[in-house]
């Protein structure tokens, strides 16, 4: 039974012991090989970070043309309710088997799953999906900025920053009921990065992410029924797009985002979220008739240099599933124990 342990952990234990100048086992391929798989996920981020962006642009899209109909709170939801049950079913997490560290971790992660969802789907009441993409990406672009080591992920990271500023500034009123409800989501968005981060670490497969999504159900669906569940009983008919919403807002992007999580760290996936303003905005003409002026464009173009900067400007190093900040100290520990391990096997 694997409870705690992170999916990447039985892979680099034999290829730690040669380092420690114990004794290498017979076959030395293992070393050179597991960094492979790792290696190439790393350089798909980029892709697999934009098919979270535009599954989840579309589904706020989807969402947002349901306003009409029900409520926002209950949309939010909705969302929340339904990626929980489909993600379930497909998973079947074994609850039982949990530990305390995971239970802690995954019941976290769904509380920031109901402010996010929440509040996302309050601040796009009142901004156009664009803008409010942009101010909820101030939380992870400033996590980017805060974990930079090297200039140019310094530069890449306030590049993005900068060109998310420049879109969400442009030029008219906004409200400020909708601006508050964008920050609460940004500062949402970065726990979520941080948490989906922790979680994909303690759970070796979506088990963990299951749990959040039902953690996070337990909290929002009562709310949302108490608030408009008369709009559901009266239109039916919205179930549907609901259940949409659920898998283009929830399911497709969480998941790839904590299999993107696993391979890099936080710096580079909050860099690689700013092209997120870009795609909310071009969904936002196509789908919803929100038009893009030159100051989007620019922002537009700048996040995206800011991004494809952030995929290049890496440390020489692999990169360890549990963050770059752990990744020195995780080095450490294995190095100090795989030689104690081989001495007791030699004993």
């Amino acid at each position: 039974m694997r409870t705690g342990i992170r999916s990447g952990t039985p892979r680099t234990g034999p290829s730690s012991a040669p380092a420690g100048g114990a004794k290498a086992p017979p076959g030395s391929s293992p070393s050179p090989a597991t960094p492979a798989p790792l290696g190439t996920l790393a350089r798909l981020a980029p892709l697999l970070v934009l098919g979270q962006m535009c599954s989840l642009q579309l589904g706020a899209a989807v969402a947002k043309s349901l306003y009409g109909r029900v409520d926002p709170v209950v949309v939010a939801g909705m969302r929340l309710g339904f990626a929980a049950v489909l993600l379930a079913l497909l998973v079947r997490p074994r609850l039982a088997t949990y530990n305390r560290a995971q239970w802690l971790g995954a019941c976290a992660l769904g509380l920031v799953f109901a402010g996010n969802n929440l509040t996302f789907f309050l601040a796009i009441d009142r901004l156009p999906l664009g803008v409010a993409a942009t101010v909820e990406l101030l939380g992870p672009l400033l996590l980017a900025v805060a974990l930079s080591r090297r200039p140019a992920h310094l530069v890449a990271g306030l590049l993005g920053l900068g060109g998310v500023l420049l879109l969400g500034a442009p030029g008219g009123e906004l409200p400020l009921a909708g601006l508050g409800f964008g920050l609460a989501a940004a500062g949402c968005r970065t726990a979520y990065v941080l948490l989906s981060k922790r979680v994909g670490a303690l759970f070796p497969d979506f088990g963990g992410l299951s749990l959040a999504l039902l953690a996070g159900a337990c909290v929002l669906v009562p709310l949302a029924a108490v608030h408009g569940g008369g709009d559901v009983r009266a239109d039916p008919g919205a179930l549907l797009p609901g259940c949409a919403v659920a898998l283009l807002s929830s399911l497709v992007p969480y998941a790839l985002d904590m299999t993107v999580l696993r391979r890099i760290d936080s710096r580079a996936f909050g860099v690689l979220l700013a092209l997120t303003p870009a795609v909310g905005a071009l969904v936002g003409l196509a789908f919803l008739g929100e038009p893009l002026g030159v100051r989007e464009v620019l922002a537009s173009a700048l996040v995206v240099v800011a991004a494809g900067w952030s995929a290049r400007a890496r440390d020489g190093r692999p990169e360890r599933e549990d963050g770059g900040g752990e990744a020195p100290a995780e080095g450490k520990n294995g190095g100090g124990e795989a030689p104690a391990e081989g001495k007791n096997r030699e004993k």
